[in-house]
């Protein structure tokens, strides 16, 4: 089963979700603990019933689902149609969908010698070493991967990589920008932005688009 590019995934218009780090996400509120447990039984047995499961996390005020297809190593066919179905019973418990405020989250070390730390953080953070990265194999903690760099200094070694929506990023410099940061450079957009606390520290805004 091969799989879909960002662009084909927005082209299939699934509304309420989007798609961050090769996995489709939709947030989907709920009004109390009750009903979340309620929806995430239904989609449950709509998972068992397709042999396709998602990754849920319940919390009080919410659903968050997780959608890939990890035999083909990213969305297929099939994960539209179960966010499809998944939509479909949203709907019937008179809840929505919704990418708004969903994320997702990398780290990014800059050295310039990877192949000698990336062996150190698979130890102490007990991951996977996966080409030019690290993974938790139970998907909790951010992956790690590492970014070849100079070695002049000052440098910095850290910085994090946000993964949002592309209608998440304008309101998310706006925002950045009010709360006294700066917009470093935008030559990658719409790939990813690079944006600096008042102290210089970079973080990244990143989307599926312009990486197909």
């Amino acid at each position: 089963m091969s799989t879909l590019t960002g662009a084909q995934i927005a082209d299939a218009a699934l509304d309420g979700w989007t798609f961050l780090l090769g996995a489709l996400h939709t947030r989907i509120r709920t009004p109390d603990f009750a009903a979340g447990l309620s929806l995430v039984d239904a989609i449950g047995a709509e998972a068992e019933r397709r042999d396709h499961h998602p990754d849920l996390d319940l919390r009080y005020t919410h659903v968050d689902v997780r959608l890939r297809s990890h035999d083909a190593g990213g969305v297929t066919d099939r994960d539209v149609r179960l966010a499809r179905a998944i939509s479909a019973l949203a709907a019937e418990a008179g809840l929505s969908p919704a990418h708004t405020g969903v994320s997702r989250l990398e780290l990014a070390l800059d050295s310039p010698d990877f192949a000698a730390v990336a062996p150190f953080w698979q130890a102490v953070l007990a991951m996977e070493h996966r080409d030019d990265e690290v993974r938790d194999p139970a998907g909790a903690l951010p992956t790690v991967w590492f970014q070849e760099s100079g070695r002049d200094e000052p440098r910095q070694r850290w910085h994090p990589d946000v993964w949002v929506d592309a209608a998440e990023v304008k309101p998310r410099i706006e925002a950045a920008l009010a709360a006294g940061g700066t917009l470093v450079s935008d030559a990658a957009a719409p790939h990813f932005w690079v944006l600096a606390d008042a102290d210089g520290n970079r973080v990244c805004l990143c989307t599926w688009q312009g990486r197909d």
